[in-house]
């Protein structure tokens, strides 16, 4: 039901810019539909069922909705990478992630604080295109010695290959809610 109710957002509201960007700022990005967001969120919890975390990790700003859903049903912390270090931290992992829809590079930080080797991690994020984000949250968790369980995306977009980039790094378990086959002509072309 989760799914049905993201593709028909997707393809109703969703927009094709041109360069392979898909705008869903009207549900996932700028305004968040939180019932939206619970559901996803509960398929989610029902694909990671046999993940054994203890912190759910994303980046800002995107990714914290899904993230924080996630995390309370199971209740666990949300620990999500800055785009610039708070004042009050002193030790922090930082590296540099490349923007697809920006267009720039800029450096992500997590406090030394609250990720380490002890850690068994789920990331989750808003979109996975060429992989970038989660290069460098598995930057970030090689840095503290944290494993990676798994890595869940509300939207891939398949035609941009991040999925076989974050595979080539090691990680096995992806998940995406909605799959995005091509956006050739402006037009949204999910996969059922």
């Amino acid at each position: 039901m989760a799914l049905d109710i993201l593709h028909d957002r997707i393809l109703r509201d969703g927009k094709c810019l041109e360069g392979g960007i898909l705008k869903v700022d009207m549900f996932v990005n700028h305004v968040i539909d939180p019932l939206l967001m619970q559901q996803i969120a509960v398929e989610f919890l029902r694909r990671f069922a046999d993940i054994k975390a203890n912190k759910i990790l994303t980046i800002e700003a995107s990714g914290i909705a899904p993230a924080l859903m996630l995390g309370y049903l199971l209740n666990i912390p949300v620990v999500y990478a800055k785009k610039k270090a708070a004042s009050t931290t002193s030790e922090a992992y930082v590296t540099k992630v490349t923007s697809f829809t920006k267009q720039r590079d800029y450096n992500i930080v997590i406090s030394k604080e609250y990720l380490n080797a002890n850690d068994h991690v789920l990331f989750i994020d808003d979109f996975l295109a060429y992989g970038n984000a989660g290069k460098g949250i598995i930057d970030l968790c090689q840095q503290a010695g944290a494993t990676i369980e798994g890595m869940g995306f509300i939207i891939e977009k398949e035609f941009q290959h991040g999925r076989e980039v974050l595979q080539a790094e090691g990680i096995s378990r992806i998940e995406s809610m909605a799959i995005v086959e091509s956006l050739d002509n402006c037009q949204i072309k999910l996969k059922d």
